[in-house]
């Protein structure tokens, strides 16, 4: 929840805006590729911020449409938002990647199998990677102050990822070997 926290309070510091603002903010700025945050999540994060005074809602609009609420910063608020970018900005935070999790079970596969997984993973991040740099490349005439420097970090882990798939691929036949598994005959799992 820290992000979507994040995320609104940050909106808001530029003054005023209704939900729906907000959320079309996060689409026309595509967090959900550089953040956890869905924008459908962004209005039961609104909800909690004003129960927990955070935000507070100024006024309801309508103009020719639904009503709409817009939501105002409170001083607490900002003292949030502060405590949560400064603490993010120190914070070191790697998620654990489920592969790994998987890789520790995979003794069952063989190693044709496994080799096809890993380049399956591998070719995605690839897929990934070249659509990162387009966005990048269509996003560049937009791109102010730190922005370029989020498109990059996303390529860097994008080609970090792609690095070590690609060592476990190379690697693959002596990993196996190393672990009693050796060459095992395609039809058959894991060798006893």
């Amino acid at each position: 929840m820290s992000d979507v926290r994040m995320f609104v309070l940050g909106a808001l510091l530029r003054g005023p805006m209704h939900g729906h603002r907000i959320r079309r903010q996060a689409q026309l700025d595509r967090t959900e590729l550089w953040t956890d945050i869905k924008a459908g999540s962004l209005y039961g994060a609104l909800h909690r911020l004003v129960a927990e005074g955070a935000i507070e809602v100024v006024r309801t609009e309508q103009a020719g449409g639904p009503a709409r609420t817009v939501y105002a910063l409170t001083a607490a608020g900002r003292e949030e938002f502060v405590a949560l970018r400064d603490r993010t900005l120190r914070e070191v935070r790697l998620r654990p990647d489920p592969v790994d999790l998987a890789l520790h079970y995979a003794d069952d596969l063989t190693e044709k199998d496994l080799r096809a997984l890993i380049g399956d993973r591998r070719d995605a991040l690839i897929g990934r990677l070249t659509a990162w740099r387009h966005q990048r490349e269509q996003a560049e005439p937009y791109l102010r102050g730190l922005e370029p420097m989020t498109f990059d970090h996303t390529t860097a882990r994008l080609r970090a990822e792609i690095a070590w798939h690609e060592s476990l691929l190379e690697q693959l036949p002596e990993l196996l070997a190393a672990a009693g598994r050796g060459a095992a005959p395609e039809t058959e799992g894991r060798q006893e």
